[in-house]
């Protein structure tokens, strides 16, 4: 099925200025080919990232009334969904409910479910959304948790290869996730050193995105077919990053196409788009940020940024990706495709 008659209900944040949750998601999945309907899980003037922001949560009540009045009207179609950030348990609970109605009346749902929970060791949801999230993980076609957010669904810290293996095989087998991607994986001494050398980095700081995929065939006995690839690093706070990568792999995961390449998953060729895509739109903003007058692009310093709250907006401001300027990037034109996702064949024996 082409783009143009494929339908994406986009359920996560909304804010007025700038660039994350479905400001970040949606203009590309229409640069793409798809009609996108839209749901705000949140209103907000800015992200949180600025310091100050104003506006207010979606009830579940709220989402209750919008879900049942397009049901009526017949307007809820989708042949995808994809759900981001929803702040509390009663509103993801009603995400919940309407993901599986979905998924009942149409099983070839195409179903991206990023578990927006935190980053870094830190929450930055209710913890009562937590085993919400662990409810709805059988009704993904993919999940795109980052490193933090793989350990706290699963319950595995993630130390070694053996827990990173452990923790695959729980959303694997328990929770029945055909597809799991992990992003903004930090490449820490430990899995530099099991890393396949094609998959090894040079020296510089970079991160890693692993995709593992039971949806294509792979070898008996094998949980799963593993692919990787490393991604250099772009100095700065960037917010929307993780929103815009989980869209445009919506986009470009075609899962009754067989891959092009051998060895290739129909994940890990999306994800490879997904991932070149995302980090030339960094490398474009990072650009533009690097341009700006000077009192735009101080460093964060927290004493500073106290001290004077407008400093901390204007860097913020100056961040925001830019993703007018980079439509052509989303469309894919003029972009260096070489660089695949790696097969990490080696991942469930070494």
């Amino acid at each position: 099925m082409a783009p143009s008659e494929e339908r994406v209900l986009s359920i996560q944040s909304h804010v007025v200025f700038g660039y994350v949750g479905g400001k970040a998601a949606v203009f590309p999945l229409q640069c793409l080919g798809y009609d996108v309907d839209v749901v705000n899980t949140v209103n907000f003037s800015n992200h949180a990232g600025y310091g100050r922001s104003g506006g207010s949560k979606t009830t579940a009540a709220e989402l209750n009334s919008i879900f049942a009045s397009m049901e009526q009207n017949e307007l809820l179609m989708p042949t995808r969904l994809l759900t981001g950030y929803i702040p509390g348990a009663e509103a993801l609970s009603a995400v919940e409910k309407l993901a599986s109605k979905l998924k009942h009346a149409r099983p070839s749902l195409t179903y991206l479910l990023d578990p927006v929970m935190g980053d870094a060791g830190r929450l930055y949801v209710a913890p009562d959304v937590i085993p919400v999230y662990r409810e709805m993980l059988p009704l993904a076609t993919i999940i795109t948790p980052n490193w933090f957010e793989a350990e706290v669904l699963t319950g595995v810290e993630l130390t070694d290869l053996a827990s990173l293996r452990k923790a695959l095989s729980i959303l694997h087998t328990e929770y029945h996730v055909p597809n799991v991607v992990i992003t903004s994986i930090p490449l820490k001494q430990w899995l530099v050193d099991c890393l396949p050398s094609p998959i090894r980095p040079p020296h510089g700081d970079h991160i890693l995105c692993i995709t593992s995929s039971t949806a294509d065939a792979h070898p008996s006995g094998t949980p799963s077919l593993v692919h990787a690839q490393y991604v250099a690093t772009i100095p700065g706070y960037f917010s929307g990053v993780g929103d815009l990568f989980s869209a445009l792999l919506l986009a470009h995961f075609h899962p009754h196409e067989p891959p092009k390449s051998p060895g290739a998953t129909v994940l890990s060729e999306a994800v490879s788009k997904a991932l070149v895509k995302t980090h030339t739109m960094l490398q474009l903003t990072h650009e533009r940020a690097s341009k700006l007058p000077e009192d735009e692009r101080h460093p964060s310093d927290d004493e500073l940024d106290g001290a004077d709250p407008l400093r901390k907006t204007r860097r913020m401001r100056g961040r925001e990706l830019a993703l007018i300027q980079g439509q052509d990037i989303i469309r894919g034109s003029g972009l260096d495709d070489t660089r695949p996702l790696k097969e990490w064949i080696t991942f469930w024996s070494q």
